[in-house]
């Protein structure tokens, strides 16, 4: 069970970290409008655009890790398997977000794939 308390920490902050680069490009492009963050998140391009999209993303990633986490607890279905997928689950969001970052779409949308999976998977692991 510590696993995947651990994981949902984990998944839980990951939306925060992922907020560093888009804050990055933000203040890159004339510093960090704190007052209307969301209007000059809106004109980023390249990296910036990609920082934001992979860190929203991740609070996306999130609804459902969360859900298939809390249900196995709630069911007690803790075990090697759903250890082992909650595990690859962070695993693949990480390097989701890094081949967001570097603009590797193929790879992207596989770790999305895995990560998105091992969630489902959990979730009928619980049935």
């Amino acid at each position: 069970m510590t696993i995947l308390i651990f994981s949902l920490i984990s998944a839980a902050l990951l939306p925060y970290i992922a907020k560093i680069p888009v804050a990055i490009a933000m203040n890159k492009e004339g510093g960090y409008d704190n007052n209307h963050p969301r209007d000059q998140q809106a004109k980023l391009q390249g990296f910036g655009a990609r920082a934001l999209a992979a860190h929203q993303n991740a609070f996306e990633s999130l609804i459902v890790f969360s859900s298939a986490i809390l249900l196995a607890i709630a069911t007690e279905t803790v075990g090697d398997t759903i250890e082992i997928l909650a595990i690859t689950h962070i695993i693949a969001r990480v390097l989701y977000h890094i081949l967001y970052l570097i603009n590797i779409g193929i790879l992207r949308s596989l770790s999305w794939g895995v990560g998105i999976i091992c969630s489902f998977i959990i979730m009928v692991q619980c049935v």
